[in-house]
């Protein structure tokens, strides 16, 4: 297995994780377009943040998105995890974990990093059973939007 930092020659497998990933939680179905275009923006912005996938037997097979929120009370940046996917053949392998792992070895390197976080459909006990392995926990704070 190799983790790795995404690039523009991944946009591609990211847009389709992206897509199923919708799919698969929401239902949604995403504009290959718009979507496409995001992905590549934010790998040509690494101050939005960055990708990260797995690559198992020479196939892109997992990837996750980081993006940035400042923290005031912290003085230090929280590193949101969205956009998680792997493939349907590559899960219950240790993928993501993996994927965790070496995000957790990043954020400690950059030394501006207080915690991770992170939003889950409530319906997805198995993604949140996965985050509960890796020792996360479910906060206090509700979550809104203005669509």
């Amino acid at each position: 297995m190799l983790i790795r930092k995404a690039t523009l020659d991944d946009v591609q497998k990211l847009v389709e994780f992206n897509q199923a990933m919708a799919q698969e939680t929401e239902g949604k179905s995403l504009d290959r377009e718009t979507l496409t275009a995001g992905v590549e923006t934010l790998i040509k912005r690494p101050e939005y943040g960055f990708y990260m996938v797995a690559e198992q037997n020479n196939t892109i097979a997992a990837g996750l998105l980081i993006t940035y929120e400042w923290s005031d009370w912290r003085n230090k940046l929280f590193w949101w995890i969205q956009s998680v996917y792997v493939t349907p053949q590559f899960r219950r392998q240790g993928l993501y974990s993996a994927l965790y792992r070496q995000v957790q070895e990043m954020a400690e390197s950059a030394g501006n990093v207080c915690g991770f976080r992170l939003y889950v459909e409530k319906e997805n006990i198995n993604a949140q059973q996965t985050y509960q392995a890796l020792g996360m926990s479910e906060c206090e704070y509700f979550m809104y939007q203005n669509k």
